[in-house]
């Protein structure tokens, strides 16, 4: 079982920046892993970016590429996204999730373990 919590949410100007992190609990994670999903309202659950367990690999969805940057610090297990140059359309909820499979897989179906959400918001 893997426990994820994130935070890091807010209120941002467009153009501006955010930093996500989600904190796991419960095993390590250095072999999981490990993704960024976005829920806007009325929306579907979309993919944003995945990480391999070791950090060397990474997945991002076209919207959020040279913008948004995911990385891991297993030490700690924790993986953040660091978030620039903010759009009003990345406005959502964005969950943490975790599986134990390699290859950044970009369905929500794929992904067993889920956090609780962090709003973001970006005015605009």
């Amino acid at each position: 079982q893997v426990q994820l919590v994130e935070s890091g949410g807010g209120l941002v100007q467009a153009g501006g920046s955010l930093r996500l992190s989600c904190a796991a609990s419960g095993r390590t994670i250095n072999s999981v892993t490990m993704a960024w999903f976005r829920q806007a309202p009325g929306k579907e659950r979309d993919f944003v970016t995945a990480i391999g367990g070791s950090g060397g690999t990474t997945y991002y969805a076209d919207s959020v590429k040279g913008r948004f940057t995911i990385s891991r610090e297993n030490a700690k297990n924790t993986v953040y996204l660091q978030m620039s140059s903010l759009k009003p359309e990345d406005t959502a909820v964005y969950y943490c999730a975790a599986r134990d499979a390699y290859g950044g897989a970009r369905s929500p179906y794929e992904y067993l373990y889920w956090g609780q959400g962090t709003r973001v918001t970006v005015s605009s």
